[in-house]
């Protein structure tokens, strides 16, 4: 194939790396925060809410996101609320997501050093204004880091919205590649796409991992 086709071929898979990349968008909107709610409930004294977080996590880190796809698209209709491929695709994501970066959150913000509290609690802070304005801010260079790894994780992830017929990355090659039989350059060229985004932010995610440490130790 000429560079002309190739390039042509990518122009043609774009708009499904665009809708990838609008599903992960999507995800950690709705499982960031999710998921520092979850972690503020595991750390909660009183059981029940203790453990109804611990549930949630666990479900969904328990539950293939392919089933979890299948649960919010198929049988969320039979109550009464009905989703499209994106949005459903993006809540169930996002529940996944939350499972598995509660206890990233929860190890971040148990690292920052217990005088930080005192010290806050000294200066008259009430417990709100100490969480968000001296706890987490110190947390998030912690934090950051395998939470970035977890969204390269989900990136990929947003691949199994093929089975929802939303016109991904993989559902656009796979359409394409129907329609031009060509089906090894095109799966190709997803794959390259994937990588492309996803292997310079697991790179950073190192990076930002290895530079805490150093800092820790130091």
């Amino acid at each position: 194939m000429s560079n002309d086709s190739w390039i042509a071929l990518l122009g043609d898979m774009l708009p499904g790396l665009a809708i990838s990349l609008q599903l992960t968008s999507g995800m950690l909107a709705i499982g960031l925060p999710l998921g520092l709610l979850l972690a503020a409930g595991i750390s909660r004294p009183d059981k029940f809410t203790r453990y109804t977080a611990v549930a949630a996590v666990e479900i969904g880190r328990g539950v293939p996101v392919l089933v979890l796809l299948y649960l919010v698209y198929f049988g969320l209709p039979q109550t009464g609320l009905t989703l499209d491929g994106v949005l459903a695709t993006m809540l169930a994501l996002g529940i996944s997501f939350a499972g598995y970066t509660a206890e990233v959150f929860r190890a971040g913000i148990q690292a920052v050093p217990a005088g930080q509290h005192e010290a806050a609690k000294a200066l008259g802070l009430p417990g709100g204004a100490t969480y968000f304005r001296v706890i987490f801010p110190q947390a998030l260079k912690i934090i950051i880091p395998p939470l970035l790894g977890w969204a390269v994780v989900f990136f990929q992830t947003t691949s199994l919205a093929f089975a929802l017929a939303v016109p991904e990355l993989l559902s656009r090659a796979y359409v394409l590649a129907t329609t031009n039989f060509q089906y090894l350059n095109m799966l190709a060229i997803a794959a390259a796409l994937y990588a492309a985004i996803a292997i310079p932010l697991s790179m950073l995610a190192e990076r930002l991992a290895r530079r805490e440490t150093q800092h820790g130790k130091a």
